[in-house]
């Protein structure tokens, strides 16, 4: 059994546009909803983009079933102190329906832009070991920590992304979940041992062929925008899809945070729904 989440970053979309998707998604059978977290659009700095726990926020306020998180959040921009308690403050709001998706950071200039973080990214590993600690004492999960109240009223699974070696170190210790970036989707192999308890999941680029598509249409424009992901796109209908998703469910992933190239328009949200969600066991 697979869980299937919709990754749509908040880049060029009202918000009206987010909250009517995360509606197409519930509909469509889809378990989740994950979010980006960055001060600018990555590489399009002039782009627009909302911030990261106020969508999601939002998003959870307007749907009823979908679990929302993110991709992750960027340790730098909060202080854990204040990022326990948004947590705490969301999961009861939507009545236990948040993931905690948390990472060191993975676009350095706008760090420099916005006078944020730090530019070693060895620093930030070891900074988000810190944080994670803290989160935990503040949530009252450790003795003698300076825990915050009120307490959470449902669990708070925790998704670390990342694929460096520090990083799987705090995957092992930390996460319920580890996820593997669609830019390092050929690493899951070798990486997936070194992950401990966590279960997997995978980000994946879709270019989707939906029944009324031309298929070379689908694969060349999700090529010309997508294929610098290699691996982490995959072009094809229901069919290919599914024996797609299949083999990586036979390599253990358990959760599919599935990226639309067509910017998850209705459409294919519904079919994708029906011919490939529907051909896998339900949670």
């Amino acid at each position: 059994m697979v869980e299937w989440y919709l990754f749509l970053p908040q880049v060029r979309l009202s918000v009206a546009d987010i909250a009517e998707r995360a509606r197409h998604a519930e509909a469509s059978g889809f378990d989740g909803m994950a979010f980006i977290d960055h001060l600018e659009a990555p590489g399009l700095p002039d782009e627009s983009i909302w911030e990261a726990m106020g969508i999601a926020s939002w998003v959870a306020a307007k749907t009823e079933r979908l679990r929302i998180g993110h991709l992750v959040l960027c340790d730098a921009f909060r202080h854990p102190a204040v990022l326990a308690k948004q947590a705490v403050t969301l999961s009861d709001a939507s009545e236990g329906r948040f993931d905690l998706g948390l990472g060191a950071g993975s676009w350095p200039a706008e760090f420099t832009r916005f006078d944020v973080g730090q530019q070693d990214p060895k620093a930030r590993v070891e900074l988000l070991g810190r944080h994670l600690d803290l989160i935990r004492q503040y949530w009252g999960d450790e003795e003698g920590g300076a825990a915050q109240v009120p307490r959470r009223s449902h669990p708070i699974p925790l998704v670390l992304g990342g694929t460096g070696p520090r990083m799987m170190e705090l995957v092992r210790r930390y996460a319920d979940w580890w996820n593997v970036p669609a830019n390092h989707l050929d690493k899951l192999p070798k990486l997936a041992p070194a992950a401990g308890a966590a279960r997997v999941s995978v980000q994946q680029m879709v270019g989707f062929v939906r029944t009324s598509s031309d298929p070379d249409t689908v694969r060349e424009v999700s090529a010309r925008r997508f294929g610098n992901l290699g691996s982490g796109l995959v072009c094809g209908d229901a069919d290919e899809l599914i024996a797609h998703f299949n083999g990586l469910a036979a390599q253990g992933v358990e959760r599919f945070y599935v990226w639309f190239a067509d910017f998850a328009v209705p459409d294919s949200l519904h079919e994708f729904g029906e011919s490939v969600i529907k051909a896998f066991p339900a949670p």
